[in-house]
């Protein structure tokens, strides 16, 4: 019976639908039966063809031209979401036929993409990966997919937004450079219109961490060197910034994080930067390694080093501008409160007047030029002191009332909770207050 269908379907009597249909019946199949028959056996065939012609190495006269793979691609349009065709569209995605030219037609490239991108279809990584390579809208729509769907779920924390980002494929995928410049470049972009949005900010940060994570799981074999993602970029510094904070004992933090200050101090104010489009590729490039510069308003306190170097980072990411000497009157107004702080929370115990008073006594937060800055050294001096515990609830909500910058430490919250738990730290009296606070400052959003 399978045999007599698989003939009929290539036989003359295929023109004639009510022959076909009465055979079909006698033979004691359905007419559903012999099309679902009828497509896996046209399916197979052409995957045996394509992929045959792949590995045999045929000549040029041998080869499927290119014109028939166009016209097979043209062919899946309007099954693309049928689960037996999948095969089909691998085996499409993955063949190039000795060609520099693309040879499937873009409008199957773009409804492939469409398909899954909302999980209509689901693919095999090399597949996806190839499907994007090869093009470039595809790419730029995925990530752009991505980024409006994480902006508009409102997650209520990093590990949500890593979840949703390594679902993507996108971390993956950026394991080839030209993919992952693609994809810088569209964030770079995004966070330039949205005017440094805190949230874009984050979902960038988490990006780096799985690419790199994914980069790291990658065989040696097929791993790009480092350069050929960061080919403009100071190669130790980028090197410096890749170290995990899970790598390194607690006790060198201070260190490194004062030889990446010294070295980014040395590129910014010892050399000349071209233009301001090579300082915001400098910038960027620390902001995507944002849970340094965090770690870097938590070891303040410890004052394991001299301070000096970790509030020039802070001061260079908050104003990386010293135009008309704005970075110098931050880090200015920056050591001030500093000092301050470090005095006030010497003290034993501690009450929200008394620390009101001792912030205003330095600088006037509300109108102070860079008081994201300050909220940022206030906010970790509060979280990560015994004596500022105490009080960190109540001054965080009046703070950030005061300022009007609930969105900015509701993302440097969710950015401790989530390095806590990645570092593996056993810290969670402090994930609990953070998710406290966080639940509160949520509410007012």
């Amino acid at each position: 019976q399978s045999l007599l269908c698989h003939l009929l379907s290539s036989s003359k009597w295929e023109s004639n639908e009510a022959e076909t249909s009465t055979f079909i019946s006698t033979l004691g199949y359905t007419s559903a039966d012999y099309y679902c028959h009828l497509v896996k056996n046209m399916v197979f065939s052409l995957v045996t063809e394509l992929r045959g012609n792949q590995l045999n190495g045929l000549t040029i006269q041998e080869r499927v031209s290119a014109s028939h793979v166009n016209a097979v691609s043209l062919f899946c349009l309007p099954l693309i979401t049928l689960p037996d065709l999948t095969p089909l569209l691998e085996t499409l995605l993955l063949y190039h036929g000795g060609t520099s030219k693309e040879i499937l037609s873009s409008e199957f490239l773009e409804a492939v993409n469409e398909a899954f991108l909302k999980k209509k279809i689901s693919l095999p990584e090399s597949a996806v990966f190839s499907l994007w390579l090869r093009h470039l809208p595809s790419l730029e729509k995925a990530t752009l997919y991505l980024l409006d769907q994480l902006v508009s779920m409102q997650l209520n924390s990093l590990e949500e937004v890593a979840c949703v980002i390594k679902d993507s494929l996108l971390p993956q995928a950026a394991s080839h450079p030209a993919i992952f410049s693609i994809v810088n470049e569209i964030f770079k972009n995004a966070l330039l219109e949205t005017d440094g949005s805190p949230e874009v900010m984050n979902i960038i940060q988490v990006f780096t961490q799985l690419f790199f994570q994914a980069r790291q799981n990658e065989n040696k074999q097929h791993k790009f060197p480092l350069k050929a993602y960061f080919p403009c970029h100071h190669q130790p510094l980028v090197t410096a910034l890749l170290r995990r904070p899970f790598e390194l004992p607690t006790t060198h933090w201070s260190q490194h994080l004062k030889h990446i200050s010294d070295m980014l101090k040395a590129l910014v104010e010892d050399t000349n930067i071209n233009s301001l489009a090579d300082l915001f590729e400098i910038w960027f490039l620390v902001a995507c390694f944002g849970e340094w510069l965090d770690i870097a308003a938590e070891e303040l306190l410890k004052a394991a080093v001299e301070p000096d170097a970790l509030l020039w980072l802070l001061a260079f990411y908050y104003c990386p501008q010293n135009e008309n000497q704005q970075r110098t009157q931050t880090m200015v107004e920056a050591q001030a409160v500093y000092n301050h702080l470090m005095m006030v929370f010497s003290s034993a115990v501690l009450s929200v007047k008394d620390l009101e008073a001792a912030v205003h006594s330095v600088t006037d937060i509300e109108k102070c030029r860079n008081q994201h800055l300050i909220v940022h050294i206030l906010t970790n001096f509060l979280l990560f002191s015994s004596a500022g515990r105490m009080v960190a609830q109540a001054f965080i909500y009046h703070i950030t009332e005061a300022t009007d910058t609930s969105k900015e430490v509701c993302s440097l919250l969710m950015r401790t909770v989530h390095r806590i738990n990645r570092n593996r730290e056993e810290d969670q009296k402090t994930v609990k207050l953070l998710n406290e606070i966080l639940q509160k400052l949520t509410l007012k959003l």
